[in-house]
């Protein structure tokens, strides 16, 4: 392949993204640059198709300190170790961002790797790996219905030059002292993928910078969509399977009263996931010749179809509600006894259980990062165990 680069200007700075120099064994390899931060995205998808029953993309966020010139303080141990919080969740951005265009039952394994080679301080290397992941994914021989375009808005503070306007790809100085922290991806003719943060921004503003990503979008699409064809690869011709017509108009016909069951059970046990397998052991014992994966499918299509159809004819969600009305909220405080404080967060089904503890100054967290070492006084651990969902692991 031979080597290709292309620039744009995306709000004042200049925006690179240059293909064939590395990391040739990849399906797809791109450096993505704007200012000093720069970043490697790859993308390599197997050859052989997964068994898995959902599509199996992985999607790293790999920081190093040596981007911005820094050695691990500790020590003890130098080498760098599991991902922080932040790359963590830079990952599931990009995630969120390209996930929905690939195809529906595409279960080729595929990893997107996104690794920070240099930050300048200034640049945010989240977007700048989201627009170069667009761009090896465009590029790829991968089936995804891309590019996609992705950017920042932030609002001026108080007392800048810029208060009160929206900024496209605000500082990351500009970024700490804002109302607003949005990041919007758009494909060439819909929004997939909003993340936003604020302090009692007015609806009117967060629209007004909604739609000011169009703007933005438009133009880097544009320019991927130029930048694949210039690599001109031929993506991997993929056919979504169908299913088959015989066996729904079966399934429908013959189970109609289970079907409806299925909906009414779904809808008072948010995982759904036993209630359906009952219900397909149900249909396999009266027909061993059929397969229990495809009636599954079979039934999580009719499943929907029965939704949407309520939905649109009658008004009403699945477990009863209007579309204008939100799931019962309730909430309890002081729960645990000797803890400093405690609550329980209820919407439906869906609970939170919330501890806080207090402590001294002392016990902040020192967190190093390739932009310097920062100070953490308020530390947020999530969990999720697997019989919130009704399930073993």
């Amino acid at each position: 392949m031979k080597s290709i680069s292309k620039s744009l200007d995306i709000a004042g700075k200049t925006f690179t993204l240059e293909a064939g120099t590395v990391a040739f064994q990849a399906t797809a390899a791109v450096l993505g640059r704007i200012g000093d931060t720069m970043v490697l995205v790859t993308v390599v998808v197997s050859h052989k198709r997964s068994d898995l029953d959902y599509f199996p993309l992985n999607v790293e966020y790999v920081e190093r300190l040596y981007a911005g010139g820094r050695i691990k303080g500790s020590r003890w141990v130098k080498r760098e170790g599991r991902p922080t919080d932040d790359a963590i969740l830079n990952g599931r951005l990009i995630d969120r961002s390209i996930r929905p265009l690939f195809p529906k039952d595409f279960s080729n394994d595929v990893q997107v790797v996104a690794t920070i080679l240099s930050v300048d301080g200034e640049n945010d290397p989240s977007i700048v790996s989201l627009l170069t992941t667009s761009a090896a994914l465009s590029i790829s021989a991968i089936p995804w219905n891309g590019p996609i375009g992705s950017v920042r808005i932030g609002l001026g503070a108080k007392g800048s030059e810029n208060e009160g306007k929206l900024i496209v790809n605000p500082t990351i100085a500009e970024r700490t002292v804002s109302d607003l922290d949005l990041v919007v991806s758009n494909t060439k003719d819909k929004t997939h993928m909003i993340e936003a943060g604020a302090s009692q921004v007015p609806e009117k503003i967060f629209l007004e910078a909604v739609a000011r990503t169009y703007e933005e979008t438009k133009k880097i699409i544009a320019f991927i969509a130029d930048f694949a064809k210039e690599v001109d690869k031929t993506k991997i011709t993929y056919k979504t399977a169908e299913l088959p017509k015989e066996l729904i108009t079966k399934i429908e016909e013959t189970y109609k009263k289970e079907i409806d069951q299925l909906v009414e059970d779904r809808s008072k046990n948010e995982g759904g996931a036993p209630v359906v397998d009952a219900l397909a052991e149900t249909i396999i014992v009266a027909d061993t010749e059929l397969d229990k994966k495809q009636v599954v499918k079979v039934l999580d299509y009719l499943f929907k179809k029965e939704v949407r159809k309520t939905v649109l004819e009658k008004s009403k969600r699945v477990d009863g509600r209007k579309i204008d009305e939100i799931r019962e909220i309730s909430s309890k405080v002081s729960i645990l006894p000797r803890t400093h404080g405690s609550a329980i967060f209820q919407r439906g089904q869906t609970q939170a259980l919330s501890v806080v503890t207090l402590g001294a100054p002392s016990l902040e967290q020192l967190i190093e990062t390739a932009e310097g070492e920062e100070k953490k006084r308020y530390m947020h651990h999530y969990s999720f165990p697997p019989y919130s969902v009704g399930e073993t692991g």
